[in-house]
């Protein structure tokens, strides 16, 4: 990390403070950043431009797993301070997301729901599917009491939240209950599907606590928001500027730089440098130092840690008007065209309807894993807007495709990575890179076995253990 100097006739650098720096607007530094707030600190979000400009239907996460009452996005929300009339934009929905294969469409959602269904599409005999329900119901809930009591929480005293503050014994096993680790034929695919789905890690795999979570998390049921202005990351971004949080765009390129015990960031083409007594770096490992390297001298700094195998995910936009919909379409819909084939690419799609601000439009998007190596593919993008329309076949003449937009080179959150051999939940994570100036890491591909629940977690650990060193 350079260190600049503010001294000096000829300096003409200005150092502007604050007590933390976020480096990425994405949800794990979001949460970070309304707990240093909390806590009374200074706090400065760096967002890179080009993420700025993507709609929030793209940045949004599929699938708010944990948002219902006593879940771990609930808790965390209530643990922000979240203003209660914000927190009832997140309407109940007893469907989370739509699975629809070529001979299929599976509502999942509610057990009674998912039991009926899964007996209706012929997946399970009636008493299969009570007892998968039950069984994944249970496990699910017992990860979920395990979330709020490990380590990763616990230290950040996020586990309880109102509830006892002695540790919490889960009446039910852990891990997968049999119907789901050892599934029949007709059940794998749909299973499997939803995991490489709801996992944010480069090459979808979870141990079976993860896997449990995961699939018993549709089973409390969707949400869905009661106004299209609305959004999970814009709540938080709300509540960050509420609390005098301040948030900056990064149109360039920049290096991280140090001015005696402070750390930041000095963007090109400028005479600042944007630093605080703490430096949080939110934003993929490979995409970040990939960017180091063409900013400023070129050089990655050292205690930044090599970057894991990396992936990114697609995607494509539609507008068309809302009656174009078919009626029985879920808001969030996975769709797969083989279920023999590969979970990736065209063969399995996320699919999310978001209602315009104004007028009758929708906006589709689909949003898909590129094979290893691949940044982009044009020709994949024109087969998953096919299949898109393939499910619509009343939108076709009214469905345009809105025009792509420039990836975000470091602050993206499709890029996913997986973590090193070894590490990764339920194991303690490592935030802490350099001790002087602090600068700390946010390893989102550590969580990112559970989903959106893990970026929760994550941002709140996060935000504890800093705001514990810097009070």
């Amino acid at each position: 990390m350079r260190s600049v100097s503010l001294e000096g006739a000829r300096s003409r650098t200005r150092a502007r403070r604050w007590d933390v720096v976020v480096l990425g607007s994405g949800l794990p530094g979001l949460v970070a950043a309304v707990r240093l707030a909390m806590g009374r600190l200074r706090v400065l979000v760096v967002e890179e431009e080009h993420a700025a400009r993507l709609p929030v239907a793209v940045r949004e996460p599929f699938f708010l797993a944990g948002a219902a009452p006593g879940g771990v996005l609930d808790a965390c929300l209530r643990a922000l301070a979240l203003p209660l009339i914000d927190r009832r934009r997140l309407r109940p929905d007893p469907t989370a997301y739509q699975v629809v294969f070529p001979d299929a469409r599976v509502d999942l959602g509610t057990p009674a729901r998912t039991a009926e269904e899964l007996v209706a599409w012929g997946l399970a005999k009636p008493d299969t599917a009570r007892a998968l329900v039950r069984g994944l119901a249970e496990a699910a809930a017992a990860e979920r009491d395990a979330l709020l009591e490990a380590p990763i929480v616990r230290a950040g005293r996020l586990a309880g939240l109102g509830r006892s503050s002695g540790p919490r014994v889960s009446r039910h096993a852990r891990g997968l209950p049999g119907e789901v680790s050892q599934p029949t034929e007709s059940l794998a695919p749909l299973l499997d599907a939803q995991l490489h789905a709801l996992v944010n890690v480069a090459h979808p795999a979870a141990p079976p606590e993860a896997r449990a979570r995961l699939l018993g998390g549709a089973l409390e049921g969707g949400t869905v928001w009661e106004s299209p202005e609305d959004s999970l990351l814009g709540l938080l971004r709300r509540r960050l500027q509420a609390l005098h949080g301040e948030i900056r765009l990064l149109p360039n390129r920049f290096e991280l730089v140090s001015i005696g015990d402070f750390a930041g960031i000095k963007p090109a083409l400028s005479d600042e440098v944007w630093c605080g007594r703490a430096l949080v770096l939110n934003s993929p490992l490979g995409p970040l130092r990939h960017w180091l390297a063409g900013s400023g001298d070129g050089e990655v700094p050292d205690f930044l840690p090599d970057a894991p195998p990396l992936r990114r995910r697609g995607w494509i936009a539609l507008r068309m008007p809302a009656h174009a919909l078919p009626e029985g379409m879920a808001r969030r819909v996975l769709h797969v065209r083989d279920p023999l084939a590969a979970f990736e690419g065209g063969n399995l799609v996320r699919i999310s309807v978001y209602p315009e601000r104004h007028g009758r439009d929708v906006v589709v998007v689909a949003a898909f894993l590129l094979p290893s190596g691949v940044e982009e593919d044009a020709e994949l993008e024109r087969t998953v807007a096919e299949g898109v329309l393939s499910l619509m076949p009343f939108a076709r003449e009214h469905a345009r495709l809105l025009a792509p937009l420039p990836r975000p080179g470091w602050d993206d959150e499709l890029a996913l990575e997986d973590p090193p051999p070894g590490t990764g939940w339920p194991g303690e994570i490592e935030l802490r890179l350099l001790s002087k100036p602090s600068v700390f890491r946010l390893p989102r591909e550590q969580v990112g076995v559970l989903g959106v629940e893990g970026d929760c977690l994550l941002g709140w650990r996060a935000g504890e253990a800093i705001l514990s060193e810097l009070r």
